[in-house]
């Protein structure tokens, strides 16, 4: 997969630009439990059940105000979850039954994006001393 994706979106992002994109993003552990660790916090005190994240590709738009990342692939992570419904004991009431569930975004949150990319030269699947 990550070759296909090397030899193809990266080929055609290339011809419409002189820099050459990043083709991986690596988080530390550290900066993933901190974001977890946000996102149940302040999703359970604006009303929402946490429930995963979902991984987003996107571009930064051709902007100065972006300096080298203008035009550039990124990769963000966005909290998703529901409403939660308070009941009488003060319990949180959330379903357990997660693959039934639509897991919505919470735009309540902030999104993770950043990351250090793989920049130049391109780094490859698996990556290894």
């Amino acid at each position: 997969m990550h070759k296909i994706y090397n030899s193809k979106a990266l080929r055609s992002k290339a011809e419409d630009s002189i820099k050459e994109d990043a083709n991986a993003v690596w988080y530390s552990v550290e900066e993933l439990e901190r974001y977890i660790n946000y996102i149940k916090t302040e999703g359970i005190n604006k009303g929402y059940a946490v429930d995963g994240i979902r991984l987003y590709l996107g571009r930064y738009p051709d902007d100065p105000k972006y300096a080298e990342k203008a035009g550039m692939t990124t990769i963000f992570l966005s909290p998703t979850g529901t409403k939660t419904d308070m009941q009488k004991s003060g319990m949180l009431n959330v379903s357990t039954n997660l693959q039934e569930e639509p897991h919505y975004d919470i735009t309540d949150l902030s999104v993770m994006n950043y990351g250090s990319m793989g920049n130049p030269p391109k780094m490859t699947y698996p990556f290894k001393k």
